[in-house]
C-alpha cells in the first residue's frame, strides 16, 4: 500500500497542478475574449481609443494591454493578458483575444 502511494502521489499532484493552470489560463482567455468584444462594441459606436481601453480593462481586469486599431470601415479591438507562471510552465502563459466591428456611422 505504501509503496503504491509512494509512485502515484507525485503523478496526482501533477495532474492537479496541470488542471489548476489550465483552469486559471481559460479564466484568463475568456475575459480577454469578453473585454475584446466590449471594447469593440463601445469602438464601433464611434467612442475614443482611451474609452475603448478602459470598457475593456474594466470587463477584463486591470492587468490586461489592450490595443486598438483602426482600418475604416473596421475597429479591431486586442485584449493580451497573462497567466502566473508554474513550475513546469517555464514562465508565462501569454493569452489574447481580438475582436473585429464595423465603425457604425
Amino acid at each position: 500500500m505504501t509503496a503504491e502511494l509512494a509512485v502515484t502521489l507525485p503523478a496526482v499532484v501533477l495532474l492537479l497542478a496541470v488542471l489548476l493552470v489550465t483552469a486559471a489560463a481559460t479564466t484568463v482567455q475568456l475575459r480577454c475574449a469578453d473585454g475584446a468584444r466590449a471594447g469593440a462594441r463601445v469602438a464601433a459606436l464611434g467612442q475614443d481609443d482611451a474609452q475603448v481601453a478602459a470598457v475593456a480593462r474594466r470587463v477584463a481586469g486591470d492587468a490586461v494591454v489592450v490595443s486598438v486599431r483602426r482600418e475604416p470601415p473596421f475597429v479591431e479591438v486586442t485584449v493580451e493578458g497573462a497567466v502566473a507562471p508554474a513550475w513546469f510552465t517555464g514562465g508565462l502563459l501569454g493569452l489574447a483575444a481580438t475582436a473585429t466591428a464595423w465603425d457604425e456611422p
